[in-house]
């Protein structure tokens, strides 16, 4: 499966290497990629405390201070107003820089 999704596909509210908080948790962090629908395990899903709509994009997001990834549904996140740099041992396998607020998608592919 590739990660990876043009940030131009029209459905999608937040893109790769913005930052983001989440509404209910409280944590910030930046996007890597998203699915336009939630491609989790329905056993995965079903778990899930909040279980969101999985008929909206769903984004990869690598949270900030800590070595946790998460999935998260597009109305569980908003813009972050806080456009500091996030603290992520991952940042530099799917990014090359910090510039302007965001993060800049690096040259490398990301295939799982």
């Amino acid at each position: 499966m590739i990660l990876y999704q043009p940030p131009n596909e029209g459905l999608a509210d937040f893109h790769i290497g913005q930052i983001v908080l989440h509404r209910r948790y409280g944590y910030r962090g930046v996007v890597v990629a998203y699915d336009l629908r939630c491609e989790a395990s329905n056993g995965w899903y079903e778990s899930n405390q909040s279980q969101p709509d999985r008929s909206q994009p769903w984004y990869h997001v690598l949270v900030d201070g800590s070595h946790h990834t998460t999935y998260a549904a597009q109305s569980s996140l908003v813009l972050e107003a806080d456009l500091s740099p996030v603290t992520h041992p991952l940042l530099g396998a799917f990014f090359s820089e910090f510039r302007g607020g965001h993060y800049v998608r690096n040259g490398r592919p990301w295939e799982v």
